[in-house]
């Protein structure tokens, strides 16, 4: 009869890495969910990308609705949005109603995506 050769056993420790760092609280995942949620529609991010790009990072809804290809009433509905989630300032003019990204705002949300 052929004798049976025990394997050697190796202790790994943890079956799982172990964390290394803290994880979100709760209080932050519900900021950074409603910052997402605001981000989360294909006109919020184009109306983004147009008001940075626009002359001076600045742009007039009344410059915003026709390239969007949407009404005035929801182009404002979307900026109001943004404006809440605190990616948008906005400042009166008139009868017109002026958008500029806030420094840093869209830093939070890819930081958090690459770390």
């Amino acid at each position: 009869m052929a004798t049976r050769e025990l394997l050697p056993v190796i202790d790994l420790g943890s079956c799982c890495p172990v964390a290394t760092g803290e994880p979100i609280s709760a209080a932050d995942a519900d900021v950074v969910a409603r910052s997402l949620k605001a981000l989360a529609d294909p006109a919020r991010l184009r109306l983004i990308s147009m008001v940075a790009a626009h002359e001076g990072a600045e742009a007039c809804v009344c410059d915003l609705t026709e390239p969007l290809g949407l009404t005035q009433p929801t182009v404002s509905h979307h900026l109001k949005v943004l404006t809440d989630a605190g990616f948008l300032t906005r400042s009166k003019r008139g009868t017109w109603a002026f958008y500029r990204l806030v420094p840093g705002s869209l830093d939070r949300v890819s930081s958090l995506l690459t770390s």
